[in-house]
């Protein structure tokens, strides 16, 4: 039966009884609710199975190449948090709008949900790695919001927000309207109102009562309580009156205790995946001392300029870029590392193993590929592990095999070129950054170090598999979004100070920043002014050419606007380029350009 009032729609069966104004609240209450849930049930299944992540993940990986670019570019380091906030607001967006349409229809409303959870099996399923239990939590979690937006719509919250029902249509018929009785007044009388014709006199082309058509009252012209000819969906159907405050504040309580409800569960499951990390496990680890330890700083390696980078960056301030929605636990017990593929000798490595095996230590500079000229997605750090080539050698490498596919545990690859990791340089696999074991965010418990390539062709964190193969046969993650396969790092260079933009007194001015030409290494910087000559700079000694070096030049610098710019040539006597370049397909070129008032 349909039931109509001022404030919304109110029906039985499958279609509900509450106000269409409060879909929303119902749809996004029963929403946060499957999410937070899930996310606890996530903590036994793990936390890439969670709804939110899994999706997200998803997203992150069927995204287009230039979508992917244009998160970069906006968003910087904050892609993820970006993503994950975006995923958030359209999925509060469409739950609300499922619980619009519940209100009309309880069918169609579960019907969105169920959209709702296969999404998040599907995106969950597809994780790699992923077990079967990996749709448990969004399973889960679709079953609540079903009920709860039910309870919230059809159940006890919901019928109590209609108001009394008002006399309706069948009430004014079923009762007629009489006049007042006649008082006795010294006003004229008024004339007596027109009496309806008899069936007699009224017209032939009217319908008149037989034993073949229902009974009922015959419309007559003239008369305003006449029922008028033609369709009524239901004059017998109540009107209800305004919706009690009570009952809304009822309502709107249930909704708050769902939300709380999805807070506490969400947040609580998040901490308890914190509480079942690694942490502890990596805090227990003892570093082997290096067979080969890193060479001594020289002295002067440090500029001692303010705002200039260090030599060494703290492990804290350390870049991060990477497709990890949530930074993988990965437990040291349970690792182990195949190398199989194009090999006479696959071979099998637990951590223990790995610790055994003979360390190097090294300072090595990482660069991102999506590093704009001048940007900060660069660092250097010591870094201790084992040499790459010899266990390649191990493994024997047939012919054909110019790739080695590096795959992280959660399914990300990327492919160096065998050549490059078996050509004598300190490629590793990394268990110690700056005299720690590695950060969990940057790779616990073993990662790939690669001196002279970007980031995305080498440096593969949470490592768990090196496949031998050839770049004809497998493209790594970045290739088909649009990324070259090879990836050699770019001679560049960078002003740290002056800052862009800033106003300088007249004078001696420090002008100072950072080059890099990892594996080959830095000769010489160059500083211009305006469209002045290049002017050569002071380079501060380094450990070797893998990593960066400090630089400084003393300008003289004079009132007006003034345009800073520098160059580097690396050791081979290469010049870098001026050609700006964007960052894809292989790496950002051009000169970097700081522009400064002096006064």
């Amino acid at each position: 039966m349909r039931v109509t009032s001022g404030s919304g729609t109110t029906v039985s069966g499958w279609r509900t009884t509450a106000p269409r104004r409060f879909g929303a609240l119902a749809g996004v209450a029963a929403a946060a609710v499957a999410i937070g849930v899930a996310e606890a049930v996530a903590v036994l299944t793990g936390s890439r199975s969670a709804p939110l992540i899994a999706v997200g993940g998803a997203v992150v990986d069927l995204a287009p190449g230039p979508l992917k670019r244009f998160a970069t570019d906006v968003f910087y380091v904050y892609d993820k948090i970006a993503l994950l906030i975006g995923t958030a607001v359209l999925l509060g967006g469409f739950a609300a709008l499922v619980g619009l349409v519940a209100v009309r229809s309880l069918r169609l409303g579960y019907a969105g949900i169920g959209l709702f959870g296969v999404l998040g099996v599907a995106a969950a399923l597809t994780r790699p790695g992923a077990g079967p239990t990996a749709a448990l939590p969004s399973l889960i979690g679709a079953a609540l919001a079903a009920w709860l937006l039910r309870l919230l719509l059809a159940g006890p919250l919901g019928t109590s927000l209609v108001g009394p029902p008002l006399p309706g249509p069948a009430d004014r018929s079923a009762t007629p309207q009489l006049p007042p009785p006649p008082q006795a007044s010294s006003s004229p009388q008024l004339p007596p109102s027109p009496q309806p014709p008899s069936s007699s006199q009224l017209p032939s082309a009217l319908p008149s009562a037989s034993p073949s058509s229902p009974a009922g009252p015959v419309p007559v012209p003239g008369r305003v309580d006449s029922p008028v000819p033609g369709p009524v969906e239901n004059p017998a159907a109540p009107v209800f009156g305004p919706v009690d405050p009570v009952a809304r504040r009822r309502f709107l309580t249930g909704v708050g205790a769902a939300l709380g409800v999805a807070a506490v569960a969400g947040f609580g499951g998040r901490w308890l995946s914190t509480r079942r990390g690694v942490s502890a496990a990596r805090a227990a680890i003892e570093l082997p001392v290096p067979a080969s330890p890193a060479p001594p700083l020289p002295a002067g390696v440090e500029l001692a300029v303010p705002q200039l980078a260090p030599y060494v960056t703290p492990n804290r301030n350390f870049y991060r870029i990477d497709t990890a929605l949530v930074v993988p636990q990965v437990d040291p017990e349970q690792w182990r590392l195949r190398i199989h593929g194009r090999v006479r000798n696959p071979i099998t490595l637990s951590y223990a193993d790995l610790l055994a095996r003979p360390m190097i230590e090294r300072h090595i500079t990482l660069a991102c590929v999506s590093n704009e000229v001048g940007g900060e997605l660069i660092g250097n750090a010591r870094w201790l592990g084992v040499p790459l080539g010899p266990l390649l050698a191990e493994a024997g490498p047939l012919d054909g095999a110019d790739q080695v596919v590096a795959r992280a545990v959660d399914g990300w690859t990327c492919g160096s070129p065998t050549s490059v990791l078996t050509d004598g340089r300190d490629a590793m696999l990394a268990v110690g950054m700056n005299g720690v074991p590695l950060p969990i965010e940057h790779g616990f418990p073993v990662r790939v170090v690669v001196p002279g390539l970007y980031g995305y062709v080498s440096a593969c964190k949470w490592i768990v598999e090196l496949e031998l193969t050839s770049f004809a046969d497998f493209d790594a993650y970045w290739v088909p979004r649009g990324w070259a396969a090879q990836g050699p790092i770019k001679t560049q260079s960078r002003i740290d100070t002056p800052r862009a933009r800033r106003t300088l007194a007249a004078g001696p001015v420090t002008v100072a920043g950072v080059a890099w030409a990892q594996h080959v290494g830095i000769r010489g910087v160059e500083v211009r002014v305006d469209d002045g000559d290049w002017e050569p700079a002071t380079l501060a000694p380094t450990v070797g050419a893998d990593t960066w070096v400090q630089w400084s030049w003393q300008w003289a610098a004079t009132s007006g606007e003034h345009t800073l710019r520098v160059r580097a040539t690396d050791a081979t006597g290469a010049v870098q380029t001026g050609q700006a370049r964007r960052i894809d397909p292989d790496g950002a070129t051009g000169w970097h350009t700081v522009p400064v008032t002096v006064n």
